[in-house]
């Protein structure tokens, strides 16, 4: 009797899977229907749903423990979520974390999915994901260096790019004026300069290991080069200081396995890049550069205060609601009681973790990022076990490794005054994290 023959796949799964890898740090791409309409969510409520159909008569393997385990990090979370329910208090309040919980669902269902459809995939569709994650947030800073071109030259590129597809306004972030000039940082698609600069982290962090370990005369060394520098350029005009932040404390975690590699040619040569274009454009508008560095390195400003005002919140909040916090997408909601502000987000990630979900959800947070950490030690040591065996690969997963743990920090370092962790394309990242063990473990 001859075996069942199953249909391809098909092409609508790594279609939507890889277009929101792609797209998931484009916050403007959106349409104002019922709600804010994200592209990216599309993209992966496109490929839950045309996964799910595609395996429906197919006979599927057992999945990877890491999804039973993020099938039990997601219960635990929701049982949080749920119950911070109850302390929610108005109408306003409800509409808040029913927004919010069916964002978290969305991620996290899209998590645990891309996780399986990873780890059954071949090595070479990894690397594929990989890139196109990495290309979009790439693809994102050049946008802005576009806009941030358009702009010097008194047009608006998110007028003729963005507003005939989305029907919304925006434009590039005007920081201030310096005699008569003014100071502009680029957000690209992301909605913040200070996202694009947090973004740009993982895709510096992750890809500068690997150019390091390139072999002698590989054809990605002189691209992947450039690219670092160009990713290096885009982070200095968003004048972020919290991408700043994140960038340094990544780049102190890579020194552990990579010092003896700092000041090689290798390591200078993207420095080099970078330096000289800035420093002939600070040398040619010194005055201007230095008015707004100055600026940037105060820690008295009204954006300081703001930023550092928010953890007041913390413990008024804890008296009140100590074990599950205000409840799911509240903080808004609590600081408008207060204040009588409108539209005011907690502006640390940390912040909203203990407001939103109290003690026991920072907890449970934390044992999350744990489990991330150990993975990343998983492969890390995977890539050694290869090292030992004479196998070629160690070369790409233990800079791989490296590169994903400095990511991990320095994202966690920039959310101190910011919150993109609890965007898609940090779920898009985890992905990626937890499924590398399980991908490169079949070598």
């Amino acid at each position: 009797m001859s075996a069942r023959v199953h249909p391809p796949e098909s092409r609508l799964v790594p279609f939507f899977f890889l277009a929101a890898a792609f797209c998931c740090t484009f916050a403007k791409v959106q349409w104002n229907v019922a709600g804010s309409v994200f592209l990216a969510d599309l993209a992966a409520l496109g490929f839950l749903l045309s996964y799910a159909l595609d395996r429906l008569g197919r006979r599927s393997g057992p999945a990877p423990r890491t999804a039973g385990v993020l099938l039990v990090f997601f219960g635990a979370f929701l049982l949080v979520y749920l119950i911070g329910f109850f302390n929610l208090e108005t109408g306003q309040a409800l509409d808040q974390y029913g927004k919010g919980i069916a964002k978290w669902l969305l991620h996290f269902a899209f998590l645990v999915v891309g996780v399986i459809y990873l780890t059954r995939k071949p090595l070479a569709f990894y690397w594929r994901t990989l890139g196109w994650f990495l290309g979009g947030i790439a693809f994102n800073g050049a946008y802005g260096v576009l806009q941030l071109l358009a702009a010097q030259a008194g047009r608006n590129l998110d007028s003729l790019v963005l507003e005939p597809l989305t029907r919304g306004a925006s434009q590039i972030n005007i920081y201030g004026v310096v005699n008569g000039s003014s100071v502009y940082r680029p957000n690209a698609l992301t909605g913040d300069p200070n996202h694009l600069g947090i973004e740009l982290v993982l895709p510096l962090m992750i890809l500068a290991p690997l150019y390091l370990r390139l072999e002698r005369g590989h054809r990605l060394r002189t691209p992947l080069a450039v690219l670092i520098a160009f990713l290096l350029l885009v982070e200095l005009a968003t004048l972020s200081r919290s991408g700043i932040l994140g960038l340094a404390v990544g780049a102190l975690v890579l020194l552990i396995p990579y010092r003896h590699l700092l000041f090689s040619r290798l390591a200078l040569l993207p420095l080099a890049l970078v330096a000289l274009p800035v420093a002939f454009e600070v040398y040619r508008r010194r005055h201007f550069f230095d008015v707004v560095i100055r600026s940037r390195l105060q820690t008295g400003g009204k954006s300081t205060t703001a930023h550092l005002g928010v953890y007041d919140f913390v413990p008024q909040v804890l008296h009140q609601h100590p074990l599950f916090g205000l409840g799911f997408n509240n903080f808004s909601v609590y600081y408008e009681f207060v204040t009588g502000k409108t539209n005011w987000g907690p502006h640390s990630y940390y912040v909203a973790l203990i407001v939103e979900g109290g003690l026991v959800g920072t907890a449970l947070f934390a044992v999350f990022l744990w489990y991330l950490f150990v993975r990343l030690g998983v492969a890390r040591r995977l890539g050694q076990a290869l090292a030992t065996a004479g196998d070629p690969l160690a070369a790409r997963l233990r800079p791989l490794a490296w590169g994903m743990t400095a990511a991990l920090v320095g994202t966690m370092a920039s959310n101190v005054f910011y919150l993109t962790m609890s965007f898609l394309y940090f779920y898009v990242f985890v992905m990626l994290l937890l499924a590398t063990p399980a991908v490169f473990s079949r070598r």
